[in-house]
């Protein structure tokens, strides 16, 4: 089986909100879909969305990455597509759509499903946060309990660098939903001093963790916060690749890290971050950026593959949407996630 033709096509779906948080506000989720197909037919499906305020890639800087390595791809096997596209000096969104395209060649030569390729065993329903954007005190109050009526019972609380609004947010959400489950995510908007403050001012037991306050390579603030702190300290943008991980980790400059395909590369490099993870027995949060339906489809199936090192699910992507997809082979119901296969 080798790859005979690649093509592309950008689509959009519309929020039902706006997502705000301190890098950016979107409105709708656009990303660019790959079909990646053989000889015999045979067609496999990747997606990378816009995730520039992270990874660097806007929507022009996927499709010209992957004209990049068209021409390498071509007339490869699946399993030779990995190692070229391991290599290639592209972004890592782009990575992670041809990858997961490839992904998608590989479980039909092997005529095979996609839960029996991830050796999906339990089944039990996992449970996912759901993204409270930055806003005022009052419409992060406001949509923090309407979610929690609709059945989410973890809230990832959106700030930006208003500490003192983060520390006034967190209590007014805490106080009306005790029993809520709050992580908190500043997106590299603090300080450490700042940081300090916040948590400081939250105490313990007020949330259950404070995902990357500091800009991405600030490793040794992380470590300051994760020393004076019982507040577990989890690292999202400091950690791209699995050398990443092990530095972090390895210096025990966190508690925990953030997988995101986007990030890291694809469905083959997020597994060997989580194998390392299983090894090294750290605990992982399993994220998203806002993405398509395939891309977040195969998180979804890593999550219940992975299901022993994850300690914090973020596949809320589909119930921010105005419509849910039809092409997730799970359901959401509430923040429960079930596999459908």
């Amino acid at each position: 089986m080798k790859i005979e033709k690649m093509s592309y096509e950008i689509l959009s779906l519309p929020l039902k909100t706006p997502f705000k948080t301190a890098l950016r506000t979107a409105y709708d989720v656009s990303f660019v879909r790959v079909c990646i197909a053989t000889q015999n037919g045979v067609e496999g499906f990747g997606e990378a969305p816009a995730t520039k305020a992270v990874t660097g890639e806007g929507l022009e800087e996927i499709v010209a990455s992957i004209e990049k390595v068209r021409g390498d791809l071509i007339g490869a096997a699946p399993q030779e597509a990995f190692e070229i596209l391991r290599c290639a000096p592209i972004g890592s969104s782009a990575k992670a759509a041809l990858d997961m395209a490839c992904v998608s060649l590989e479980v039909a030569q092997r005529n095979t499903t996609l839960g029996e390729y991830f050796a999906l065993g339990d089944r039990t329903p996992m449970e996912t946060a759901i993204t409270i954007s930055y806003n005022a005190q009052e419409t992060m109050v406001q949509h923090a309990k309407k979610a929690y009526a609709e059945g989410m019972g973890i809230l990832k609380l959106k700030f930006a660098e208003d500490v003192a609004h983060a520390i006034e947010t967190t209590r007014a959400i805490a106080s009306a939903l005790p029993h809520a489950k709050l992580l908190i995510d500043p997106n590299q908007a603090w300080s450490v001093e700042g940081s300090l403050r916040y948590l400081e001012a939250i105490g313990e037991g007020t949330v259950a963790m404070l995902e990357q306050p500091l800009k991405a390579d600030a490793v040794a603030g992380l470590k300051t916060l994760k020393e004076a702190s019982s507040v577990p300290i989890v690292a999202d943008e400091s950690v791209f690749t699995l050398e990443d991980a092990k530095r972090v980790m390895g210096s025990k400059s966190a508690d925990m890290f953030n997988i995101k395909l986007m990030k890291c590369g694809g469905v083959t490099r997020a597994i060997e971050l989580l194998e390392y993870a299983r090894q090294e027995r750290i605990g992982v949060m399993l994220g998203s950026m806002l993405e398509g339906p395939i891309s977040i489809n195969y998180a979804l199936y890593l999550a219940f593959a992975y299901r022993d090192v994850i300690r914090f699910l973020d596949l809320d992507s589909p119930l921010l949407l105005a419509h849910m997809p039809k092409e997730i082979d799970f359901i959401y119901e509430g923040s429960r996630i079930t596999p459908l296969v």
